[in-house]
């Protein structure tokens, strides 16, 4: 089977190549899916070739490196995506710089400069909804069976635009939800890898908005008892970030990007005492990272310094001790694709939480919310797609910020689709972290001053 990596020359694409060669699942004697060309695409020859140099010194380390997957790099996407049977996504439209950018943007108007959440987050998804639209177009014609697995940010808008070509083949992922079901798993005692059996849970939410209500071990309800325990709730990352009384009140393990929204004002304040923001730190690293390469004995070991170096400090505005190293381990986006591609080529069911339409089982996941609206969910997946489980019902609270958030998304997602400023000015100005009329005006003017293309954008 063909694996294509869209934005192939990107830093963490030696983690999904990991995943696919280690084939921890076959280790784990579960069912498991034989890769034989991973095909990377990037506009950057120079990242592709930097990628490649770390992918073949991994492979030679392996026990039979005949047996790893062919790599081929092109700058070409007609050409990578030609035979696919699963696409990745992970573009970053403007890279670094233009993250960077967006979150200074809103940080000079003192609002939340971040890259998914807040007005950097619609500007993100401005620059970037036109152009994954394009590659789902492409897609569509190249390789029009092929699964498209999303980890573009902002993940769950920028999947519910590309659904609008793909329909149901594209699928948005994200570890942080499984993360905090597999924390609170291995707090009771059940490894979520080895005994998904044994563990039912009902999360719900949009991309980075989202609540784990419930969480049964064979079939006895656990998460009240974990919330009333303080000492277990040292123990899940996300109870430490956002607050332990507060948890307790709502009875719901929050996904971690929440504490931008109840904790606003202390981020930025975290954000500009660093006097750099996570667009800027990241791009001072890639360019360390790119500059070691040049000097360095082994690319893979200087790969992996920086890897942890970016994961250490990963929400680092919103801690004031450094970050464990059990959450470090806690996530793992690219064990959430194995799992899935594993799931639809193979058959063998597997339940995990996707960004998937909120009409993907035949009804409504949420009646209360738009048909065509991404949310973040718990599925089935097997070889017949991918099934939203049931959830319990959402309560006023949760119902309101989701829909807030809709609102403001759909105006983006119109406006980068139409060109229509006065769509970008309404989303940003009804976003709930805005929630201005005058503030949405100016943070429309700044980003199209920022971003050449979103100036383009409306003057075509």
């Amino acid at each position: 089977m063909k694996l294509t990596i869209l934005g192939g020359g990107g830093f963490r694409v030696p983690l999904i190549h990991d995943a696919v060669v280690t084939n921890a699942l076959a280790a784990a004697g579960r069912p498991s899916i034989s890769i034989d060309e991973i095909a990377l695409h990037d506009s950057s020859p120079e990242r592709l070739r930097s990628i490649v140099q770390i992918l073949e010194e991994r492979t030679a380390q392996l026990p039979d490196p005949s047996g790893a997957p062919h790599i081929t790099a092109t700058t070409d996407v007609r050409e990578a995506l030609r035979g696919a049977d699963f696409v990745f996504s992970a573009i970053r439209v403007g890279g670094s710089a233009g993250r960077a950018l967006d979150e200074r943007v809103a940080l000079g108007l003192g609002l939340l400069g971040q890259e998914t959440i807040g007005p950097g987050g619609l500007a993100y998804a401005l620059r970037t909804i036109p152009v994954m639209h394009d590659v789902a177009r492409t897609i569509a014609e190249v390789a029009p069976n092929a699964w498209t697995i999303n980890f573009t940010n902002p993940a769950g808008i920028v999947t519910q635009a590309m659904r609008g070509v793909l329909g149901n083949k594209v699928v948005g992922i994200c570890d942080t939800p499984i993360g905090l079901v597999r924390r609170v798993s291995r707090l009771l005692g059940v490894s979520l890898e080895n005994d998904q059996d044994r563990v039912e849970y009902d999360y719900v939410g949009l991309n980075h908005m989202g609540w784990l209500r419930s969480v049964r071990i064979d079939g006895v309800e656990r998460l009240p008892a974990v919330l009333a325990d303080d000492a277990a709730l040292e123990h899940i990352e996300e109870a430490r970030l956002i607050g332990k009384d507060w948890v307790r009140a709502i009875k719901a393990l929050p996904n971690e990007y929440l504490y931008y929204y109840w904790h606003t004002d202390e981020a930025i304040a975290n954000i500009l005492s660093a006097g750099q923001t996570r667009g800027e730190f990241l791009a001072d690293e890639q360019r360390r990272f790119e500059e070691s390469l040049a000097c360095c004995t082994s690319p893979l070991q200087a790969w992996r310094e920086a890897l942890h170096e970016r994961e250490s400090t990963y929400m680092a505005e919103a801690r004031d001790e450094e970050r464990r190293e059990e959450d470090i381990a806690g996530g793992g986006y690219q064990e959430v694709a194995l799992r899935l591609m594993t799931a639809l080529a193979t058959g063998s069911p597997e339940r995990m939480i996707l960004d998937v339409g909120n009409d993907s089982g035949g009804g409504l996941v949420v009646p209360e919310l738009p048909a065509d609206l991404v949310l973040e969910v718990g599925c089935l997946v097997d070889d017949k797609g991918i099934h939203p489980l049931p959830v319990a019902p959402l309560n006023l609270s949760q119902l309101g910020m989701m829909a807030r958030l809709r609102a403001s998304e759909a105006a983006i997602s119109e406006a980068a689709l139409t060109g229509s400023a006065e769509k970008a000015w309404e989303g940003f100005a009804i976003h709930p972290l805005v929630d201005s009329p005058r503030l949405g005006k100016e943070l429309l003017a700044g980003y199209r001053k920022a971003h050449p293309s979103i100036e383009t954008l409306f003057n075509r």
